[in-house]
Protein backbone atom coordinates (compact mmCIF):
# COMPACT_ATOMS: atom_id res chain seq x y z
CA UNK A 1 0.00 0.00 0.00
CA UNK A 2 1.44 3.54 -0.56
CA UNK A 3 2.44 6.23 1.79
CA UNK A 4 -0.48 7.82 0.29
CA UNK A 5 -3.01 5.53 0.91
CA UNK A 6 -1.69 4.98 3.87
CA UNK A 7 -2.04 8.65 5.32
CA UNK A 8 -5.57 8.39 3.48
CA UNK A 9 -6.50 5.30 5.48
CA UNK A 10 -5.08 6.94 9.03
CA UNK A 11 -6.95 9.92 8.92
CA UNK A 12 -10.16 8.21 7.48
CA UNK A 13 -9.66 6.29 10.81
CA UNK A 14 -9.03 9.17 12.97
CA UNK A 15 -12.88 10.68 11.57
CA UNK A 16 -14.56 7.20 12.35
CA UNK A 17 -13.47 7.08 14.84
CA UNK A 18 -14.09 10.46 16.63
CA UNK A 19 -17.63 10.41 14.64
CA UNK A 20 -18.63 7.25 16.18
CA UNK A 21 -18.12 8.42 19.17
CA UNK A 22 -19.62 11.84 18.45
CA UNK A 23 -22.66 9.79 17.49
CA UNK A 24 -23.51 9.40 21.25
CA UNK A 25 -24.00 12.58 22.19
CA UNK A 26 -27.17 12.24 20.22
CA UNK A 27 -27.96 9.88 22.81
CA UNK A 28 -26.82 12.11 25.39
CA UNK A 29 -28.77 15.41 24.30
CA UNK A 30 -32.27 13.60 23.80
CA UNK A 31 -31.87 11.74 27.39
CA UNK A 32 -30.80 15.08 28.23
CA UNK A 33 -33.53 16.67 26.97
CA UNK A 34 -35.84 14.31 28.46
CA UNK A 35 -34.88 15.03 32.14
CA UNK A 36 -35.37 18.98 31.57
CA UNK A 37 -39.21 18.67 30.35
CA UNK A 38 -39.89 15.75 33.01
CA UNK A 39 -38.61 18.44 35.46
CA UNK A 40 -39.97 21.38 33.96
CA UNK A 41 -43.60 20.46 33.74
CA UNK A 42 -43.67 16.93 35.80
CA UNK A 43 -42.12 18.47 39.11
CA UNK A 44 -41.90 22.36 38.36
CA UNK A 45 -37.99 22.62 38.52
CA UNK A 46 -35.53 24.54 35.64
CA UNK A 47 -32.07 23.65 35.47
CA UNK A 48 -30.42 26.31 32.77
CA UNK A 49 -26.93 24.10 33.28
CA UNK A 50 -28.63 21.11 31.85
CA UNK A 51 -31.04 23.25 29.29
CA UNK A 52 -27.20 24.51 27.94
CA UNK A 53 -26.27 20.70 28.21
CA UNK A 54 -28.44 20.02 25.37
CA UNK A 55 -27.04 22.76 23.30
CA UNK A 56 -23.51 21.94 24.21
CA UNK A 57 -24.53 18.04 22.71
CA UNK A 58 -26.40 19.38 19.89
CA UNK A 59 -23.10 21.86 19.05
CA UNK A 60 -20.21 18.92 19.45
CA UNK A 61 -22.78 16.46 17.43
CA UNK A 62 -22.45 18.49 14.22
CA UNK A 63 -18.99 20.13 15.17
CA UNK A 64 -17.26 16.55 15.93
CA UNK A 65 -19.15 14.82 13.43
CA UNK A 66 -18.91 16.66 10.06
CA UNK A 67 -15.19 15.16 9.44
CA UNK A 68 -17.35 11.50 9.69
CA UNK A 69 -20.33 12.69 7.66
CA UNK A 70 -17.63 13.86 4.94
CA UNK A 71 -16.32 10.14 4.96
CA UNK A 72 -19.41 8.43 4.57
CA UNK A 73 -20.93 10.96 1.73
CA UNK A 74 -23.65 12.39 3.69
CA UNK A 75 -22.87 15.74 2.99
CA UNK A 76 -25.21 17.39 0.86
CA UNK A 77 -24.13 17.34 -3.12
CA UNK A 78 -25.27 19.25 -6.01
CA UNK A 79 -24.97 16.32 -8.59
CA UNK A 80 -26.44 16.85 -11.51
CA UNK A 81 -23.09 16.19 -13.24
CA UNK A 82 -21.29 14.19 -9.86
CA UNK A 83 -24.45 11.17 -10.19
CA UNK A 84 -24.25 9.92 -13.87
CA UNK A 85 -19.34 10.52 -14.02
CA UNK A 86 -16.99 8.21 -14.01
CA UNK A 87 -14.97 7.32 -11.21
CA UNK A 88 -12.55 9.20 -12.94
CA UNK A 89 -14.29 12.51 -13.31
CA UNK A 90 -15.64 12.46 -9.65
CA UNK A 91 -12.37 12.03 -8.16
CA UNK A 92 -11.56 15.52 -10.25
CA UNK A 93 -14.52 16.78 -9.31
CA UNK A 94 -13.78 15.58 -5.38
CA UNK A 95 -10.32 17.14 -5.68
CA UNK A 96 -11.02 20.29 -7.30
CA UNK A 97 -13.60 20.92 -5.03
CA UNK A 98 -11.39 20.15 -1.87
CA UNK A 99 -8.34 21.80 -3.07
CA UNK A 100 -10.33 24.86 -4.26
CA UNK A 101 -13.29 25.08 -1.46
CA UNK A 102 -12.93 23.10 1.25
CA UNK A 103 -9.54 23.87 2.12
CA UNK A 104 -9.88 27.68 1.86
CA UNK A 105 -13.08 27.59 3.26
CA UNK A 106 -11.46 25.49 6.58
CA UNK A 107 -8.33 27.87 6.28
CA UNK A 108 -10.84 30.72 6.60
CA UNK A 109 -12.80 29.86 9.53
CA UNK A 110 -9.69 29.02 11.59
CA UNK A 111 -8.54 32.12 10.73
CA UNK A 112 -11.75 33.93 11.98
CA UNK A 113 -12.48 31.78 15.01
CA UNK A 114 -8.89 31.83 16.34
CA UNK A 115 -8.95 35.29 17.24
CA UNK A 116 -12.77 34.41 18.96
CA UNK A 117 -11.67 31.30 20.60
CA UNK A 118 -8.08 32.93 22.08
CA UNK A 119 -10.34 35.49 23.52
CA UNK A 120 -12.67 33.36 25.00
CA UNK A 121 -10.09 31.03 26.40
CA UNK A 122 -7.99 34.44 27.98
CA UNK A 123 -10.85 35.16 30.14
CA UNK A 124 -12.15 31.21 30.48
CA UNK A 125 -15.52 32.48 29.32
CA UNK A 126 -18.18 30.94 31.19
CA UNK A 127 -22.39 31.20 30.21
CA UNK A 128 -24.13 34.43 30.53
CA UNK A 129 -26.65 32.82 33.24
CA UNK A 130 -24.99 32.59 36.62
CA UNK A 131 -26.14 28.63 36.84
CA UNK A 132 -25.28 27.90 33.61
CA UNK A 133 -22.47 25.88 32.09
CA UNK A 134 -19.29 27.66 32.67
CA UNK A 135 -17.63 26.57 30.00
CA UNK A 136 -18.30 28.69 26.76
CA UNK A 137 -14.68 28.82 25.92
CA UNK A 138 -14.80 24.97 25.62
CA UNK A 139 -18.04 24.99 23.41
CA UNK A 140 -15.69 27.47 20.81
CA UNK A 141 -12.99 25.37 20.25
CA UNK A 142 -15.03 23.04 18.85
CA UNK A 143 -15.09 25.53 16.12
CA UNK A 144 -11.58 24.90 15.22
CA UNK A 145 -11.96 20.80 15.62
CA UNK A 146 -14.78 21.24 13.21
CA UNK A 147 -12.15 22.98 10.51
CA UNK A 148 -9.29 20.56 11.76
CA UNK A 149 -11.80 17.47 10.90
CA UNK A 150 -12.85 19.14 7.92
CA UNK A 151 -9.56 19.60 6.68
CA UNK A 152 -8.29 16.30 7.45
CA UNK A 153 -10.74 14.74 5.46
CA UNK A 154 -10.64 16.56 2.64
CA UNK A 155 -6.87 15.41 2.59
CA UNK A 156 -8.00 12.18 2.80
CA UNK A 157 -10.09 12.86 -0.22
CA UNK A 158 -7.75 14.55 -2.25
CA UNK A 159 -5.24 11.78 -1.67
CA UNK A 160 -7.82 9.46 -2.81
CA UNK A 161 -8.92 11.28 -5.88
CA UNK A 162 -5.35 11.39 -6.74
CA UNK A 163 -4.64 8.05 -6.61
CA UNK A 164 -7.71 7.23 -8.85
CA UNK A 165 -6.46 9.97 -10.95
CA UNK A 166 -2.98 7.71 -11.30
CA UNK A 167 -4.57 4.74 -12.33
CA UNK A 168 -5.14 3.18 -8.76
CA UNK A 169 -8.33 1.99 -8.64
CA UNK A 170 -10.00 2.41 -5.14
CA UNK A 171 -9.64 -1.34 -3.68
CA UNK A 172 -10.07 -2.39 -0.26
CA UNK A 173 -7.16 -0.56 1.30
CA UNK A 174 -8.52 2.67 0.32
CA UNK A 175 -11.66 2.38 1.98
CA UNK A 176 -12.39 3.10 5.91
CA UNK A 177 -12.27 0.48 8.60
Amino acid sequence: MSKIAVLSRAIDRLNEMIGRGAAWFALAMVLLQFVVVLMRYVFGVGSIMMQEGVIYLHAALFLCGAGYTLLHGGHVRVDIFYRDASPRRKALVDLMGTVFFLLPVCAIIVWAALPYVEQSWGVLEGSKETSGIPAVFALKSLILLFAALMALQGVSLALRSFLVLCGHAPGAEMRPS
